[in-house]
């Protein structure tokens, strides 16, 4: 099956005007996989249903601080030409897209990287991109914000006892691997001292 569907005619301009140049678009193109893909990187408007009471992804590009630099990574002939390196920050007592659970929470766990002024700062130059390495960054944050949310689960009273069992049949191998190699060196230093006496010449 042709995957050659629709077909253009492109005119140009100049001396070549008279002569239209006809194209085809493939069933495959972008358009037609993602009709409503866009590299213009927007808010979504806040969902009604959260994934999460503390946090449920939600960043709002109004209330950080984003700041385009030259990167010295990946680039090509752009590289050092082109802002694409990414800073986003934002101050982590004034964020009021965030709880005070949630920001306790951060300052718990990350509490060493803020900067003096109280600013939680994600920088990327991983792309050539300077919106992919923005969603770079708007995704690191939301992995610290998670993060900072986990709280490991408790194991339940079989899980601690199957734990306690194995620490205990190790501790006894262990103990007689130990045993073992003593008497294994005794062994060898009794045969040893036997040979000795026994090989000494008679008076």
């Amino acid at each position: 099956m042709s995957l050659l569907r629709k077909s253009f005619t492109l005119f140009t301009s100049g001396p070549l005007s008279k002569y239209p140049i006809r194209t085809y678009k493939s069933d495959l193109s972008l358009e037609k996989l993602h009709p409503q893909s866009s590299l213009k990187l927007t808010t979504p408007s806040k969902s009604s249903l959260a994934q999460s009471p503390d946090f449920d992804g939600y960043i709002p590009l109004d209330q950080l601080e984003i700041t385009y630099s030259r990167s010295s990574g990946p680039g090509g002939q752009n590289v050092n030409k082109v802002n694409t390196k990414v800073d986003i920050r934002f101050h982590l007592q004034k964020a009021n897209w965030l709880s005070d659970k949630v920001k306790s929470k951060i300052l718990e766990k990350y509490g060493a990287k803020l900067s003096k002024e109280g600013h939680l700062i994600f920088r990327s130059d991983v792309t050539r991109s300077q919106q992919l390495n923005l969603a770079d960054c708007l995704e690191k944050l939301r992995a610290c914000v998670r993060d900072s949310l986990y709280e490991k689960p408790q194991p339940s009273e079989a899980s601690l006892e199957r734990i306690r069992r194995r620490i205990e049949k190790a501790n006894i191998e262990r103990i007689a691997q130990k045993r073992y190699i003593e008497q294994k060196r005794y062994n060898t230093l009794s045969t040893t001292l036997n040979n000795n006496f026994f090989s000494r010449p008679q008076a």
